[in-house]
């Protein structure tokens, strides 16, 4: 047996019914989708004192590393890097909020990776994922759907923050905003056609036109891999120890948690990837690549890794196997050594690929029992509390609380597992304590 053969049987290639064009297109337009976070990642941590080249370069390693295991060792097309939310609750509440040293913060990081590795060994993060009622599932991949939409949405202009109605029309003859809305027409009209490398030829062919209109301009930086120096290895553990970080390590912890359950449950509800008892196989692979992910990118000077709901546009054009993470995790390390070329990409380009991905998720809703109260209050609730709060894991934290609650007053608290009502009480006492941050 050739080792082409072999990787194909490794990878289910014949069970999942896919080839090497497919998986290796799903993982170029996984890549391009989330390419932007090379530079929108050290941008926030700079604010944190951390050198932006360095951070450039530990952005690529720890995405690229992250996603290669996740891709060989689980085999899921899902691609991982540090996350946005979890950088900017890095920089803004720990470091300039609380005064916290940015090697201090890494050390949290890098600790709630590694409680994140202990829960996994015994098993806890693997009851939680099974402990969410499978009747929020397909609620869970729609209001992820709508989050990707709106993410989309702003970053063309066509949807702005507004100081009266909160969101509002964007100005539509912005010569950015007409160059995303080119992209969605692109992209529309060649998925129309049956054009399966759509989102990855709308992408190229909407920065190529920003580049001859002049939309697109690129300034490249002095950049070498050997800046990493400068954030590598530099965590104090032992200054997060001391200084009882409890709180911060238990935020990493639980958003990275519920936000990486979130991208499983809608990643694998669009690629088909669950089993007949609507479990996620292989779900320990998955966790630990996460887990590992966090503590290499700690180490590497990144903010938490996680998984990157953009793989759903990989998904999209066809990926089900883990050769999607492995090429977009190889692409990353490419960007270790030509990071300023990675910067000509520019989020209007990107922008309609995330609206129509987007738009693709929302086939789930028919899956909901509206008609069943206790099923249909949670799952609202889920669906709108995602793009609403900006946050995968507060809505799944609504959801599930209100399923919880409602099953109590129907009196059927006997088909809910103590380890439901554990969690329901836990979100309380994060939305009492914490907040919805």
């Amino acid at each position: 047996m050739t080792l082409i053969n072999r990787a194909e049987s490794y990878f289910e290639f014949a069970k999942l019914g896919t080839d090497w064009r497919t998986e290796i297109l799903a993982g170029f337009t996984t890549f391009i989708t989330m390419a932007y976070i090379i530079f929108v990642n050290p941008s926030v941590l700079q604010e944190a004192g951390m050198p932006f080249a360095a951070v450039v370069a530990a952005t690529c390693l720890s995405a690229g590393l992250g996603s290669i295991l996740m891709g060989v060792f689980a085999r899921y097309p899902i691609a991982l890097a540090p996350g946005m939310g979890l950088n900017a609750y890095f920089t803004y509440s720990v470091v300039k909020g609380m005064g916290v040293p940015w090697e201090v913060a890494l050390g949290a990081v890098f600790l709630s990776g590694v409680v994140f590795m202990l829960l996994t060994l015994f098993g806890l993060r693997q009851l939680i994922i099974a402990a969410i009622p499978t009747e929020l599932y397909a609620a869970v991949a729609v209001g992820i759907g709508l989050f990707i939409a709106l993410i989309g949405f702003r970053n063309a202009g066509i949807v702005v923050t507004s100081p009266t109605t909160a969101v509002a029309m964007g100005n539509l003859r912005d010569s950015h905003t007409l160059l995303s809305i080119f992209g969605l027409l692109l992209i529309s009209g060649l998925l129309v056609w049956g054009v399966r490398a759509a989102m990855l030829v709308g992408v190229l062919a909407t920065t190529m036109l920003g580049a001859i209109t002049g939309l697109v301009q690129w300034r490249p930086q002095a950049y070498s891999f050997s800046d990493i120096s400068e954030t590598a290895f530099q965590l104090d553990i032992a200054g997060a120890i001391r200084l009882g970080l409890l709180e911060i390590i238990f935020v990493f912890l639980f958003v990275d948690l519920f936000d990486n359950v979130g991208t499983l449950v809608a990643v694998g509800k669009k690629a088909r990837l669950f089993n007949e008892a609507h479990q996620i196989p292989r779900i320990n692979r998955i966790l630990y690549s996460d887990a590992a992910a966090t503590m290499a990118g700690s180490l590497t000077g990144t903010s938490t890794v996680v998984s990157y709901i953009e793989s759903a546009a990989g998904v999209v054009v066809g990926g089900r196997t883990g050769v999607p993470a492995v090429v977009a995790g190889l692409l990353f390390l490419v960007a270790l050594f030509i990071a300023p070329a990675m910067g000509v990409v520019p989020a209007a380009a990107t922008a309609p690929a995330l609206i129509l991905v987007g738009s693709f998720m929302l086939t789930h809703v028919a899956e909901i029992q509206w008609d069943d109260p206790v099923v249909a209050i949670p799952a609202f609730l889920t669906i709108t509390t995602i793009p609403l709060s900006f946050s995968i894991a507060n809505g799944l934290s609504f959801g599930f609380t209100a399923y919880v609650l409602l099953r109590l007053a129907r009196g059927e608290f006997r088909k809910v597992n103590w380890l439901v009502w554990l969690l329901a009480a836990l979100f309380i006492v994060r939305f009492a304590y914490l907040g919805g941050g």
